[in-house]
């Protein structure tokens, strides 16, 4: 018998998420809980228990519990859902900024925002001293990208500079927040998400396509401390304007991250085209040096898949992964198919020895106006493992399927019961 056939191999785990974004557009706000109406109904937690769930990933963010620097914290709600959630034997990974530039009182471009996001994780954590895990700051690098690079959230800038400041800050934060709940519970654990993003292109492209695919890696790449003067971007950040200072902070200070948190869309992986002519002309757009429109790669050449992705940032990385977000906007048996399709892929990875831990079914909630990438409050909805149209959770074929699969059912067996 060969050593691999004496090993007991377990599937990942399956985890749960509900979209939760509160981010800022010009001085207004939306609030994905809000219009998805999550904190009107005290029923939500314990039917999301019933899809056998291990972890959900679940807001305190910072936007809605302190509104005032100075002002007075009500935690009676966040109390209310964490013990609720530990009561069904669910592990809440605590999220407290998701896609959003903080209170009124900052912003993320601020060089107060890291100490003031950190203050606010250390009271977090005195509130709740029996968390362990956490992710401070959701997809820092995608957002960083949305609000300073391309202006579409506050503070809607649009120059690299401001985009690697939000970036750092938002980094920044998370080092000295989780440093700061580490000295009121040791046991916490950095769950650090961000876009398993890569990024495709036609030949002449072919070095815009090798600089975002090294700028895909900032995140972790700072967080781990290989930000130094042999980093292939090292150049770049210090043109743009980022000083050795800024830097060095992570190279003083490595954080890995506990678990990797990547999240994987049909959108995440993209093709720059050259050809323009193909696309209207309200997607064309270019670097300065060359005009191209960016679409989804699905639309133009095979994706490398989630599959060879892992292999990718396991390579890179070595750390433990969970894809903590799984999620396409489609009919409940397209759903069925995409996260079969991730679930399997993971699981091939972890057998052959990438170390996925889990796979979290996310949006279960549905979601709102993402279409608009939030620049819009339309009130366009889309569904997710549960249909709250009417207001009230009706689960769907996708959450009867996930019932069997967190049961401990091969996916075989969980398709042949629908």
């Amino acid at each position: 018998m060969s050593s691999r056939s004496r090993i007991q191999y377990y599937n990942p785990e399956i985890w749960g998420g509900i979209e939760c974004t509160i981010n800022r557009i010009n001085d207004g706000y939306s609030d994905q809980l809000s219009h998805t109406g999550h904190y009107s109904r005290h029923s939500d937690i314990d039917k999301l228990a019933l899809t056998g769930i291990k972890s959900l990933r679940y807001p305190i963010l910072w936007e809605r519990h302190q509104p005032l620097k100075d002002g007075p914290i009500d935690w009676s709600w966040a109390e209310m859902q964490l013990d609720r959630i530990r009561s069904k034997g669910i592990t809440p990974v605590v999220g407290l900024l998701h896609h959003g530039s903080g209170p009124a009182f900052t912003n993320l471009g601020s060089p107060q925002f890291p100490e003031l996001f950190a203050d606010y994780a250390e009271k977090v954590a005195l509130r709740f001293p029996w968390v362990d895990y956490y992710t401070p700051v959701n997809e820092p690098l995608t957002t960083a990208r949305f609000s300073g690079l391309y202006g579409l959230w506050y503070p809607h800038q649009t120059h690299p500079l401001s985009f690697l400041n939000m970036l750092l800050n938002q980094l920044k934060g998370t080092v000295l927040a989780m440093k700061a709940i580490r000295k009121v519970n040791p046991n916490a654990r950095l769950v650090q998400t961000e876009d398993l993003a890569k990024v495709h292109s036609s030949p002449e492209l072919s070095y815009q396509a090798v600089f975002e695919n090294h700028r895909r890696w900032l995140t972790f790449d700072l967080l781990c401390g290989k930000v130094d003067c042999f980093h292939p971007l090292w150049d770049y950040l210090l043109f743009s304007g980022v000083s050795e200072e800024q830097l060095c902070f992570f190279t003083e200070n490595p954080y890995p991250p506990d678990i990797m948190g990547l999240n994987y869309y049909l959108t995440s992986e993209r093709y720059l085209d050259a050809d323009i002519s193909k696309y209207p002309a309200e997607l064309h757009g270019g670097n300065g040096r060359d005009a191209y429109v960016d679409t989804e790669a699905i639309r133009v050449c095979q994706p490398s898949g989630i599959y060879r992705l892992l292999w990718e940032v396991w390579e890179r990385y070595g750390l433990p992964i969970a894809i903590t977000e799984v999620h396409l906007n489609a009919p409940p048996d397209e759903q069925i198919r995409w996260v079969q399709d991730i679930w399997q892929k993971s699981c091939n990875a972890k057998e052959m020895g990438v170390d996925v831990r889990a796979v979290t079914i996310w949006a279960m909630l549905g979601s709102t106006d993402w279409d608009s990438l939030l620049t819009r409050m339309d009130g366009h909805y889309e569904a997710g493992v549960f249909d709250i149209s009417d207001n009230e959770l009706h689960i769907n074929a996708l959450g009867q399927f996930i019932k069997i699969l967190s049961a401990g059912r091969k996916q075989e067996q969980a398709l042949q019961k629908m």
